[in-house]
Formats: C-alpha cells, sequence, structure tokens
C-alpha cells in the first residue's frame, strides 16, 4: 500500500497516460531507445520530488550532508535544473556506507547515495517500472507494486492444499545483492526492450559509484547492487526474472505440438489441467513451480526424485547463468509432510486432515521471539514514562506494534497459538513492571480498539488508556492479487481505487507520529477518526495518505474549541487550507486544485461559518 500513494501523484503529475502507454507497448514487446527524455522531462523530476519527499529516509544524509530539507529550500525550477544537468554527463557521488542490525545480531550493510542521486534513481525507476513490470512473472512478489507478503502465502498454501505438491526446495542465495554481476544485469535489462545505451551508462556508473566504508575508507565495487539504493528492488527483480521465466518454462510454459482446449476461468486465470496431465503421461517433465519474494524463493515439486533433480539444476543455473552462489547450509529439500519450511516469517507445514493434507503454519520461533522481545522492551518504556502525556504516547507505540504483528501473522493457521506465547510472557512482564497502574476495568475510548477487540477479555487498562491485547487474533485467509489490479491500466486502478477499508499500514504510521505539544486527547481521536472515517477526507471522501492527513478544530481552539472527538475532523491537508483561507486568488487555486462537488463544497463552507470565515 505504501506504493500505492504514488498512483494519485503521477495522477497529478499528468505522467500516468506516458507510464500506461509504455506498459502496453512493453506488453506487445516494442524496444525503447529513447527513455533519458522522458526521465529528464520537468513533469518526470517534479513527480521524483514529491514520492521520495515523504519517504523516511529523505532525511538521512549522504556524503554531500544534504537532505530532502536542503532540496525543499530550492524553486521548482532550480531542482529540476540540477537533476536535468547531471543527467546529461551522470557521475554519482560517493555512496556513504552504514550498518544496521539484522534480527539475527548480525549488521546489514546498507549504501546511502545523495540525496540527487537518490532523486535521479527515483525519476530512472519511474520510467522503468511500467516497462519491467509488463515482463515480469506472475509469481514474483517482492518490491512490486500492488503485491505483498500476503499474496506469496497464498500461493503457498494454494500449491500445498489444492495442487497437492509436498515436496519444497528451499534456496538460498548466499549473499545474492553484494554479488550480483553488472555485466549480466546489463544485459537483462537490454533484452527487457530497454536499449537506451544513454541510461544503461547511467545504471553502469550507478553500480560503479565508490563506497565511503564507516572507517573512511573507500571501496570500488565490482559486483552487487548497494541496498539502500531507491533503484535497487527493481535491479534485484531483473536479475532474478530470468530465474523464474527459466522454472516456469520446464513445466508449466512448456509448449506442446498438440493445441489442447484449456478453460479460461472469470477472474482470467488458465486451468491447464489437461496439459499437465499430457505431460505427466507421455514425458518424463519434473514438475516444478516457483513462488518468489524478492531473493527467497522456494520450488514446489510432487516427487522427491524430482526435487533432487530440480534442485541440482537450479544450482548449477544460477552459478552458471547468474554467477550467483548458494548457501549449501541454508539451503535444502523439505518433506512438508515431515518437517516445516520456513518463508517470510511463517513455518508452512502439510498435516493429513481426515483424507486429505492441509496447510498448518505457525510464525517462526525467530518471529515470536524477536517481537516478544520488542513488546517487553517497549512494555519497559511505558513502566519508567515522567508524566500521564509521556505514558499514553508510549502505550499508543505498543498498541501500534501489536496491530502490526497481528496484520501480517494473521495468516498463519496457529496465529492464535503462537500470540497466546507471547501474550504469556509480556503480561507477566506488565504486571510486574506495571503493578499498581493496570487494570481489567474500564472504557474503550479508541474506535479501532472497540470494534476490533472489544470482546476480549485480555483488554487491560493502565491510567484509563487501553493496551491492545497481543494474545487476542483470529487467523485470516490470504487473498490472491486480482488478475486485473495493476497501475498501468486504467481498469487496474479502477479495482485499487475500490477498495474502501482502512489502511491499516497509514493508521499505524499514524498511530506511531509523537507531537509533543498536541495533547493526548487530540491524538487519541485523531486515530479514532482516522478509523471511523475509513481513512477518507471528510469532505471530498477521497483516501487520504499519512502525509495528507491534517485534524481540524472545527471550532478553533482561540474561540473555545477543545480537543474534544465532536469538535474535530479529518480532512485532506488541501481541504484544510481552504478552510482558513481568507486570500480570493488562495481560494481560487485551491478550489481548482480539490475540485469539490456541491455536496462537498456545502459541507466545506459549513466548516468555513465555524472556523470564523464566509461561505464560498
Amino acid at each position: 500500500m505504501t506504493k500505492q500513494k504514488k498512483l494519485r501523484y503521477s495522477e497529478y503529475y499528468d505522467m500516468q497516460t506516458l507510464f500506461d502507454k509504455l506498459y502496453a507497448d512493453s506488453k506487445s514487446g516494442k524496444v525503447f531507445k529513447d527513455l533519458v527524455r522522458i526521465i529528464g522531462c520537468e513533469e518526470n523530476i517534479r513527480l521524483a520530488y514529491r514520492n521520495i519527499k515523504r519517504n523516511s529516509g529523505s532525511n538521512t544524509a549522504g556524503v554531500d550532508k544534504l537532505t530532502i530539507k536542503d532540496i525543499e529550500k530550492l524553486s521548482v525550477e532550480q531542482y529540476v535544473g540540477i537533476v536535468q544537468r547531471k543527467l546529461m554527463f551522470y557521475k554519482p557521488k560517493p555512496v556513504r556506507r552504514v550498518e544496521i542490525p539484522k534480527p539475527n545480531g548480525k549488521m546489514r550493510p546498507l549504501g546511502i547515495p545523495t540525496i540527487i542521486d537518490r532523486l535521479i534513481q527515483q525519476c530512472i525507476l519511474q520510467v522503468m517500472e511500467p516497462i519491467c513490470e509488463a515482463k515480469f512473472y506472475e509469481r514474483s512478489n517482492g518490491f512490486r507494486p500492488n503485491r505483498s507478503a500476503e499474496n506469496a502465502i497464498a500461493q503457498c498454501y494454494k500449491m500445498i492444499n489444492l495442487q497437492k505438491l509436498y515436496y519444497v526446495v528451499d534456496v538460498d542465495i548466499k549473499g545474492f545483492f553484494d554479488n550480483v554481476n553488472h555485466t549480466k544485469l546489463i544485459q537483462q535489462i537490454w533484452h527487457m526492450g530497454i536499449r537506451d545505451k544513454k541510461l544503461l551508462c547511467i545504471i553502469r556508473e550507478m553500480l560503479k559509484a565508490p563506497i565511503v566504508m564507516p572507517n573512511g575508507n573507500i571501496e570500488y565495487p565490482t559486483k552487487g547492487t548497494p541496498q539502500g539504493g531507491i533503484l535497487s528492488p527493481l535491479l534485484s527483480n531483473i536479475v532474478l526474472n530470468e530465474l523464474d521465466w527459466w522454472i516456469d518454462s520446464q513445466w508449466e510454459g512448456m509448449p506442446t505440438k498438440q493445441e489442447y482446449k484449456c478453460e479460461v476461468r472469470p477472474n482470467g486465470t488458465v486451468n491447464k489441467t489437461a496439459i499437465y496431465g499430457a505431460f505427466k503421461n507421455t514425458t518424463k517433465l519434473k514438475e516444478v513451480h516457483i513462488i518468489r519474494y524478492a531473493d527467497d524463493f522456494k520450488l514446489f515439486c510432487r516427487k522427491r526424485s524430482d526435487a533432487e533433480k530440480v534442485f541440482i539444476a537450479v544450482k548449477l543455473w544460477l552459478k552458471d547463468r547468474l554467477k550467483l552462489e548458494v548457501s549449501e547450509e541454508k539451503s535444502k529439500i523439505v518433506n512438508l509432510k515431515r518437517h516445516y519450511s520456513e518463508f517470510l516469517g511463517f513455518e508452512i507445514k502439510a498435516v493429513k486432515k481426515r483424507k486429505r493434507y492441509v496447510v498448518k503454519s505457525h510464525m517462526t520461533q525467530k518471529a515470536i521471539s524477536r517481537e516478544k522481545d520488542k513488546l517487553i522492551k517497549q512494555v519497559i518504556q511505558i513502566a519508567h514514562v515522567q508524566d500521564r502525556d509521556d505514558e499514553a504516547r508510549e502505550i499508543t507505540l505498543y498498541n501500534s506494534m501489536v496491530f502490526g504483528i497481528h496484520n501480517y501473522y494473521r495468516y498463519a493457521t496457529m496465529i492464535a497459538t503462537d500470540c497466546e506465547q507471547i501474550h504469556r510472557a509480556v503480561s507477566t512482564v506488565m504486571k510486574n513492571r506495571l503493578y499498581g497502574r493496570l487494570s481489567k476495568k474500564g472504557h474503550i475510548n479508541e474506535v479501532y480498539i472497540r470494534e476490533n477487540y472489544g470482546k476480549s477479555k485480555q483488554i487491560r487498562f493502565v491510567s484509563s488508556k487501553t493496551v491492545a491485547p497481543v494474545g487476542y487474533v483470529q487467523t485470516k485467509t490470504p487473498m490472491f492479487k486480482k488478475k486485473k489490479v495493476c497501475k498501468y491500466t486504467v481498469e487496474g486502478r479502477e479495482e485499487i481505487h475500490k477498495n474502501l477499508g482502512i489502511n491499516t499500514s497509514i493508521m499505524l504510521a499514524l498511530m506511531r507520529i509523537k507531537e509533543p505539544r498536541r495533547s493526548v486527547e487530540y491524538m487519541d481521536n485523531r486515530i479514532s477518526l482516522y478509523a471511523a472515517q475509513y481513512g477518507r477526507c471528510a469532505i471530498s471522501g477521497k483516501e487520504l495518505w499519512i502525509d495528507e492527513i491534517h485534524c481540524h478544530h472545527k471550532l478553533p481552539v482561540k474561540s473555545g474549541g477543545d480537543d474534544s472527538y465532536s469538535n474535530l475532523v479529518i480532512v485532506h491537508k488541501d481541504i484544510h487550507q481552504l478552510i482558513h483561507a481568507t486570500d480570493d486568488d488562495t481560494i481560487a487555486a485551491y478550489l481548482n486544485r480539490v475540485e469539490l462537488d456541491k455536496k462537498a463544497l456545502a459541507k466545506l463552507n459549513v466548516l468555513r461559518v465555524m472556523a470564523g470565515n464566509t461561505e464560498i
């Protein structure tokens, strides 16, 4: 969903039609030779600035010590001119290397380019993505728009429950991001139809940008893509896209001499049962299906002997074709009837139920330990607050962590058991650390908690503030991505805009924002209003993203208004400007931007009058 917000920005800067055309042309096999002109156009650069402006990483400085705040001081003409001039003779500045801790205790190296280099990478990403999306494999789920870990888990469940494939080849590529072969990557981009030689030279320069190590030494990379770069996720998908289609060609996409009748289901999928039956009866082909999320992938096979041969073939293919090594310690064949296989923080197994095998899944033990430790640390943080306002903010942060666990891991069939294990450990610490402040009785003021956790007996209260119960959760069936959903087609965007539910990721981000100058009542009511309004503007009805959410006082504080729920309303930031605007030119400019109908304008005028302004 975080990538989906860029969809509206593309429409705002009138780039969506061009992106749609690039996608359609790529689908039809067109070759692209003049992409740098599109990448360097003013609209694309302004769109890139808008897309990275609110990224948390945009406030992290590169080697030149500049951040997005330095770009904000420039006029549109200035920063557009800087990017266009740099694209003409591109030479990236060195990348700053930082190391962040991984869950297993090791350190993950990240490369931080300068803010201008990040802007240029975003410009390139916006143009390359629609071209590459048209060529990517259906079951590649990582770092792609409108796809998620949920889709990958759904595909795994289908392989077990419906296709009855119980042998899995778990392949772990050794240091994937650090070992990508630059020459091979440029060839793969070329074969995708991107044949703008100037663009390919720019990408090669990015890959070979010097790295400033934490100790001050400078290294010159000969392979690998820097983790932390905006373009790196797309490049990693390009590298492994060849693997996806090679696996597909071994079974699912194998051409046949005879034409078979295949049913096309209403959702657009093709039933290839007849073809697969012919393969089993008349050939020695090995049935294999790939499910991939970034560099983490699984190969599902029907027989142990097939899995063993596929395992050997994939290791050799990765070494010969992509120059990548497989970790022998972490790569293995798993019989799902006997053992669990780990994928994206889940443990997956096939267990017998009556006459068939079905999926049984848990959070991994690493995930349980990690989430348990995080919650315990947050409870200790709550215990050592300085005042009631600080306490309320820390409890809100704790609740957002609980919602995050439930939101991601609820697709495990045994999630209730796993969260109960976490709950037992956390509740013990809570009783000891918050002794005297913890209560079972209280009123649930938070709308989201009342609707989703109101029936739980595990709910607790600290100083009248509700503490969400980590042990109260139900499993949810993971969903596939709809075939129609695509940000580069008109029909696909209509499907995306149909989503009327609460965007949980935005609500969690809203909960994690700490504003010490605001009252706790204001912060709580803002979250409750976001949930009650389904994340939409009260005036225009449009879905709001985190940087567009403004909470307006109906009766201004200076006129005696307070932070009560009934005196607040969630609106788009441009609508908020219209409520308070008095200058005719300002009003005209914002009205032109938001395009309100008569009903919405009437709602706006009610708020303007309450704020002490005249009707529009």
